[in-house]
């Protein structure tokens, strides 16, 4: 999958620029339908498989602020405080 992103992404990105390429070279409204579409690939394709990529195996209590979690970071934080010397 890491593999497959990568190779995604990376045409993504070419074609992104072919479509400035043939914008400014070209043809004006032919470039601008391909850099839609590869906006709108790379938006409704490419995240979604990417969030999944990343999200996969994870649980999402463990980033969210419940009072179980707060209390640990409570823990964590607090720090003994240093005693008076005379």
């Amino acid at each position: 999958m890491k593999v497959f992103l990568r190779i995604f992404f990376s045409a993504i990105l070419m074609s992104l620029a072919y479509g400035i390429y043939h914008k400014t070279q070209v043809n004006f409204e032919e470039g601008e339908r391909i850099i839609g579409f590869t906006v709108l690939t790379g938006a409704l394709v490419f995240l979604p498989l990417f969030l999944y990529h990343r999200w996969k195996g994870k649980n999402l209590k463990d980033y969210t602020l419940s009072e179980e979690n707060l209390k640990k970071m409570r823990q964590n934080t607090e720090r003994p405080r240093p005693k008076n010397k005379p």
